[in-house]
């Protein structure tokens, strides 16, 4: 994603600009409109409501990003699979790229975000052993990991996958100096607080779009 796509995120990622259309079909859109990807161009787009429900279907070139947001009880992620997974920060997210066909990760910072393949071996392990991963749907939805500052388990949710450029847009607007400063970590506790309060726990079968 481009630093002009990131601007789009960095306010409101629902809320359309004056005059704004649907990336797919030209379309105006609505407050509260979805997002597609398109996996050919590895881009995220705004799109009507009727486009939206024309790629929920998960084939083709575009598909609608869902919009679910869910933790679970039992997730065993913790210091040692953050270390097994080589993680070198405490915020990332993780999600499945379909292309690649292996687990990528991305650390947000001052300049975007930066990308990194995951150790496939260790994210195999991780799969069978975690449901909220087994649970991420490829391209469009993603692990999001935030690690405690006095170390424990780091908090997870899978969140859909524009939440995570948006967060990325809000850290980049407001990051100083080498750690963020503190108005990054009030858009970061800001941000994770939303989660918790619109996060909704797995269900048993991993479902529940």
């Amino acid at each position: 994603m481009d630093l002009r796509a990131l601007r789009r995120f960095t306010a409101s990622a629902s809320r359309p600009e004056a005059g704004s259309v649907c990336e797919i079909c030209a379309a105006p859109l609505e407050e509260g409109h979805r997002h597609v990807v398109d996996l050919d161009r590895r881009t995220l787009g705004c799109a009507c409501r009727a486009c939206a429900i024309l790629f929920t279907s998960g084939t083709g070139r575009h598909r609608t990003i869902p919009t679910r947001i869910v933790s679970a009880a039992d997730e065993p992620i913790d210091e040692a699979w953050w270390d097994t997974l080589a993680i070198p920060v405490r915020l990332a997210f993780l999600f499945f790229h379909g292309t690649r066909a292996r687990w990528v990760a991305l650390y947000p910072g001052p300049a975007g975000a930066t990308e990194a393949e995951l150790p496939f071996e260790a994210m195999k392990e991780l799969a069978s052993a975690s449901r909220l991963v087994r649970a991420v749907e490829p391209d469009v939805e993603a692990l999001l990991l935030r690690g405690q500052r006095l170390g424990g388990a780091p908090e997870a949710f899978v969140v859909p996958i524009d939440h995570c450029y948006e967060l990325v847009g809000r850290l980049r607007r407001t990051w100083r100096g080498f750690d963020g400063g503190e108005d990054a970590r009030r858009e970061l506790d800001d941000f994770f607080g939303d989660l918790r309060r619109r996060s909704v726990p797995l269900p048993p079968d991993g479902r529940g779009r």
